[in-house]
């Protein structure tokens, strides 16, 4: 199955789980009406797994249960210090509508941290820039699947340049410029949508 098909297998499942709850509660997962494994999702699936470690910023990961680079960005996000809540749907396009994030912004997985959407394979640096400087955006994005982007790192292969864009705010802009993980010397400074 390629990656189109499995973003768009499984429709009736995620919107089942999504549908009843409203954005504000999806955005605080701790507000949500359906726990993983309660009757409210039982036969949909909807699979959520949690970090150990409660201090750091909680992010919330829809992903596909088989994406090996979703849960490699997982992993990087959690050395950076984030309590990582993951949600395995069925389709992820269903997630990408309900918060926003348009097809050529599309990635493998889709987060949210505080008020912001992260799509695709943010670096950490990126999304704790977001979060110290509040723009009034809607998210970050990494379009496609960068290799050596986070969680996207391939033995032998030369990281590739690519840019983190802010969304959300009427147009997208450059946030930070990267180079595999790491940020660009002399890189974009952003002030798209600042308070």
């Amino acid at each position: 199955m390629n990656r189109r098909d499995l973003l768009l297998a499984g429709a009736g499942a995620v919107t089942a789980v999504i549908g009843g709850i409203g954005l504000g509660s999806l955005l605080r997962p701790d507000r949500q009406a359906a726990n993983p494994g309660s009757s409210e999702t039982s036969g949909s699936t909807f699979a959520a797994t949690s970090n150990e470690d409660p201090t750091g910023p909680l992010m919330t990961v829809y992903k596909d249960a088989n994406c090996g680079c979703c849960t490699l960005w997982v992993d990087h996000m959690k050395a950076a210090g984030y309590n990582v809540q993951t949600i395995d749907v069925a389709n992820l396009g269903a997630v990408k509508d309900q918060f926003g994030v348009s097809r050529e912004l599309g990635s493998c997985h889709t987060a949210l941290v505080g008020d912001y959407v992260i799509e695709g394979h943010v670096p950490a640096a990126a999304v704790n820039r977001l979060l110290a400087e509040r723009p009034k955006v809607r998210g970050l994005a990494v379009p496609g699947m960068p290799i050596g982007s986070p969680g996207m790192e391939v033995a032998g292969r030369e990281p590739q340049e690519y840019d983190v864009l802010a969304f959300g705010n009427g147009s997208n802009t450059v946030f930070m410029e990267f180079k595999g993980g790491e940020a660009l010397e002399g890189a974009t400074e952003s002030t798209a949508g600042k308070s």
